[in-house]
C-alpha cells in the first residue's frame, strides 16, 4: 500500500515533470548522466551557497539560497525519476527503514 508520502510525492513529481517536459527539458533523448551531473550541479551549488555566508535567494526571496539549492536538487531527481519510471519515494521510505538497523554512523568515521 501506498504511503501518503509516495502519493504526494508522485503527485509533485509529476507536475515537476510535465514543467520540465514544457520547458524543452525533454525535446531531446535523455541522456542519464549529462541528468545526474545536473543533479550534481545543483548540489555545489548548495555548497557555493553556504561559502558566500547563505544569502538570501534572489529568486525566491522568502528561502536562502542554499534551501534554493537544496529544492532545485529535488526537482531534478523528481523530473529524472517520474519520466524514467523510477519509484524514488518508494525507495526513500525503504532505505529509512533500513537505516534504522545500521550501526552507528554506519560503522564510518564521518
Amino acid at each position: 500500500m501506498m504511503s501518503h508520502f509516495e502519493r504526494h510525492w508522485n503527485s509533485v513529481a509529476k507536475k515537476v515533470y510535465k514543467n520540465a517536459v514544457k520547458h524543452g527539458f525533454w525535446d531531446e533523448e535523455p541522456n542519464d548522466a549529462e541528468r545526474i551531473a545536473l543533479m550534481h550541479a545543483e548540489l555545489s551549488e548548495a555548497l557555493e551557497a553556504l561559502r558566500d555566508g547563505n544569502p538570501s535567494s534572489n529568486k525566491i526571496m522568502r528561502y536562502s539560497s542554499l534551501e534554493e539549492e537544496l529544492a532545485d536538487v529535488v526537482i531534478r531527481i523528481m523530473d529524472y525519476a517520474f519520466g524514467n519510471d523510477l519509484d524514488v519515494s518508494g525507495a526513500i521510505i525503504a532505505k529509512i527503514e533500513y537505516n534504522k538497523s545500521r550501526e552507528y554512523m554506519h560503522g564510518k568515521s564521518f
